[in-house]
Formats: C-alpha cells, sequence, structure tokens
C-alpha cells in the first residue's frame, strides 16, 4: 500500500459528491430500522428481511459500485492517472491501494451501519448484528475489488456497474435459485449464516464454497487490475 496515494485516494473521492451517495444509502437503512423500532416491528423475522434484502441485497452492492468505481474510473475519465503512473510507482501497487481504500469506506458506510441497524431492531439477539455486519464486510471487499477492475478495464464502469448490482445481484440473484451461487451477496450471507443462530435466517450457498469464492473473485480482481493498469499507456490509450 502507498500512503500518498491513498491519501489523494481519500480526498478525491471523500471530497466530491459521492460522499453523499455513500451516506444516503446507511442512513436510509437505520431510518428504516428505527421507523420498524417505533412501529414495534423489530422482531427477528422483518430484521432479517431487511438486512438480507435492503442492507446486503441492494445497499451494499450500490455502495461497493460508488466505492469501487469510484476510487478510480474518475482519474482515468479526466486523464489525471496520467500524473500517477509517471511517478516511481508500481501499477499493481496502485491497484492494490485503490482497492485497500474502497474496502475501507464499504467497512465504515456499509458494515457499519449494518450492524447499527440490526442492533436497534433485535439487539445482539442470535448473533443477527455482527453476522449480518461480517457478512456485509467480506462482501464489501469483494465488491470494491470487482467494481476497482471494472473501473479499470472500461470507461462505462457506473453503467454496467448499476446494471450488474441491480439486475443481476439484487434481481435476478434474489429470484433464481440457481444464481445466488455465483451472486457476492449470497455468499456474504453465508458467512453472516454461520455466527447468526437466528431461527429465521438460512443461507442459500454453503460456507464451503462462499469462502473460496469470495478469495479467488477479491484475490483475482486485484490482480487483474494491476495488470491492466501495467499496460496503460502513460497517452491515456489503452
Amino acid at each position: 500500500m502507498n500512503t500518498v496515494v491513498a491519501g489523494i485516494t481519500y480526498r478525491a473521492l471523500l471530497g466530491r459528491r459521492r460522499i453523499i451517495l455513500l451516506l444516503l444509502l446507511p442512513l436510509a437503512l437505520i431510518g428504516l430500522a428505527v421507523l420498524l423500532r417505533l412501529f414495534s416491528a423489530d422482531d427477528q423475522s422483518t430484521t432479517v428481511l431487511l438486512m438480507k434484502n435492503f442492507a446486503i441485497g441492494t445497499m451494499l452492492p450500490l455502495l461497493g459500485l460508488i466505492a469501487g468505481t469510484g476510487v478510480i474510473a474518475p482519474e482515468i475519465d479526466d486523464g489525471t492517472i496520467i500524473h500517477l503512473m509517471s511517478k516511481p510507482i508500481s501499477r499493481p501497487v496502485i491497484a492494490q491501494t485503490k482497492f485497500l481504500v474502497a474496502a475501507s469506506l464499504l467497512a465504515v458506510f456499509a458494515a457499519v451501519p449494518t450492524y447499527v441497524a440490526a442492533w436497534i431492531l433485535v439487539g445482539n439477539e442470535d448473533g443477527i448484528a455482527p453476522g449480518f455486519a461480517l457478512g456485509s464486510l467480506v462482501a464489501g471487499i469483494a465488491y470494491a475489488a470487482v467494481f476497482l477492475l471494472l473501473g479499470v478495464v472500461t470507461r462505462h464502469a457506473v453503467t454496467i456497474g448499476i446494471i450488474y448490482a441491480l439486475v443481476w445481484e439484487s434481481l435476478v440473484g434474489n429470484l433464481l435459485a440457481g444464481a445466488r451461487t455465483w451472486s457476492i451477496q449470497h455468499w456474504g450471507q453465508a458467512i453472516a449464516a454461520q455466527i447468526s443462530d437466528s431461527p429465521f435466517f438460512q443461507a442459500d450457498v454453503s460456507l464451503s464454497f462462499a469462502i473460496p469464492a469470495l478469495i479467488i473473485v477479491t484475490v483475482g480482481a486485484v490482480l487483474w487490475a494491476g495488470q491492466r493498469l501495467r499496460a496503460f499507456s502513460l497517452t491515456g490509450d489503452e
């Protein structure tokens, strides 16, 4: 990790309108939890449904898109990445640093609010809050890697990412049982299910598949992004 690159990336990302987008979804999740608590809908069944469908099913992939593409795609679009790559910094290190920044943002804006929202509703009953927080964290790390790679390989990263996040992860992955095996959010839910003992929560993907899949996708995407940056010419052409 290069601290200079990390600092530049944090300042650029958090100083733009993306910080508002990063805040809106977590605040909406916590707001929904508060409303459910006020209307006495704070049972485990409702909490699990909210965590699965909104926290991990909708909020997480969208935040992954914002953070993952936001750490590098704008720099490629406006050409400032050329200045960074002209420095004596390994391009794989640039990719790894960008990934760590995106992953850390998802930990703060996705995993923490997920825990807070679940805790508001049911406290630490049956490990629901820590389970979904951990599932959100590991799935968020994978999303950070995938969307970082997308930001490197195409200038249409946001459009493709929205289609992937909303169509595949949020729609197809929740409607078709077979597609869940290849869905990052369901890999995260498999991790969450190992922590939670709630009778209302059962993962659709086995832990023995989810863990290797998360590792392979995360490591593979970051390494691929680094290699793509190696081939990125200083004239801005790929």
